[in-house]
């Protein structure tokens, strides 16, 4: 994806990390599909692919399925 960039955690969740990368936690959603996970819940050592800033893209943080 352009634009996007990778980071790696250790544990944590999805909206924390939605919040820091993109300004927004309820776009722990965008994370979630790019990166094929269900859980906002992370466990051990993950790497993320972090989708561009769109300031646009929140939406009340509901996950839809691919």
């Amino acid at each position: 994806m352009s634009g996007s960039t990778t980071i790696t955690v250790v544990g944590g969740n999805l909206f924390r990390i939605a919040a820091e990368q993109l300004g927004d936690a309820t776009q722990w959603n965008r994370i979630a599909s790019l990166n094929g996970l269900y859980d906002p819940f992370l466990q051990g050592i993950t790497t993320l692919i972090i989708p561009r800033v769109d300031k646009n893209a929140g939406n009340g943080g509901i996950l839809v399925s691919p």
